[in-house]
């Protein structure tokens, strides 16, 4: 699990990153069920900033 949400997070535009939500729907659209808290969970659990600190601007 936490591979697949590492791997969306990796393939994202740095310009307009994925949302927990949009993560949760992604998975959704794979067959995977999940909460969006539990994504959050996952993505922290992995060090990794919500999709506002993960946002780079140019």
């Amino acid at each position: 699990m936490s591979a697949m949400i590492k791997k969306l997070i990796a393939d994202e535009d740095p310009k307009k990153p994925l949302s927990d939500s949009r993560i949760q729907k992604e998975l959704l659209a794979d067959g995977i069920d999940i909460a969006r808290r539990t994504v959050a969970k996952y993505r922290e659990a992995m060090n990794i900033g919500s999709s506002t600190q993960r946002k780079q601007k140019y």
